[in-house]
C-alpha cells in the first residue's frame, strides 16, 4: 500500500552552514566593528549575543537572510525571550524545531479526515504517515496539506509505493 510520512525537520548542515556565514558578515560589518555580536550553535539551539537589543534585532536579521539563502524555512526557528547579561550584554535563544507536536498532528489529520479523500493519516511518534490506495491520492493528499497548513514547514518523506 503506498505511503509517505509529513515530518518537520530542518536541514541541521544548512543551518550549521548558515549560522558560519552569518558569523563571518558580523564580523566584517562596519556597524558590529568593537561590539561582541555573533551567533553560537549547539545542536538544536542557537544562541545569539550582541551589545543592545537594537543590535541583538540585526543579528537575527543577518542570521534569518542567511537561513532564507540556504533554503532553511525561518518557520524552524523558535526565538525564545531577549535575557541581559553582564552590563549592558543581552543574548537570546532561538530553538530549531524538530518533529510535528502533538496538537498540528492532530490537526493534520483533521484536515486530511475532513477532505473525504480515500487515504488514512495516522500518527508515528513525531510524524503523519499517510498512506492510501493510489499514488495519486498521496499526491492529491500532499497538495492539500500545501495549501492549509501554512504555519509548519512540513516536508514529505519516505515515499513508498
Amino acid at each position: 500500500m503506498p505511503s509517505f510520512d509529513t515530518v518537520c525537520e530542518a536541514n541541521l548542515v544548512e543551518v550549521k552552514n548558515a549560522v558560519e556565514q552569518a558569523n563571518k558578515e558580523i564580523s566584517t560589518r562596519f556597524d558590529f566593528k568593537g561590539t561582541d555580536a555573533r551567533v553560537e550553535q549547539k545542536e538544536r539551539e542557537l544562541t545569539a549575543f550582541a551589545d543592545s537589543d537594537f543590535q541583538l534585532s540585526q543579528v537575527r536579521d543577518v542570521l534569518t537572510n542567511k537561513m532564507t539563502k540556504r533554503n532553511v524555512d525561518v518557520r524552524f526557528l523558535d526565538e525564545g525571550k531577549i535575557e541581559k547579561i553582564g552590563g549592558d550584554k543581552v543574548k537570546q535563544v532561538i530553538k530549531v524545531k524538530n518533529g510535528i507536536e502533538s496538537d498540528d498532528a492532530k490537526k493534520i489529520v483533521r484536515v486530511i479526515k475532513d477532505s473525504k479523500m480515500k487515504v488514512q493519516a495516522s500518527i508515528q511518534g513525531d510524524a503523519v504517515r499517510i498512506t492510501g490506495a493510489k499514488r495519486d491520492d498521496l499526491q492529491a493528499a500532499m497538495a492539500l496539506l500545501r495549501k492549509e497548513i501554512k504555519d509548519i514547514p512540513l516536508e514529505f518523506n519516505n515515499f513508498r509505493d
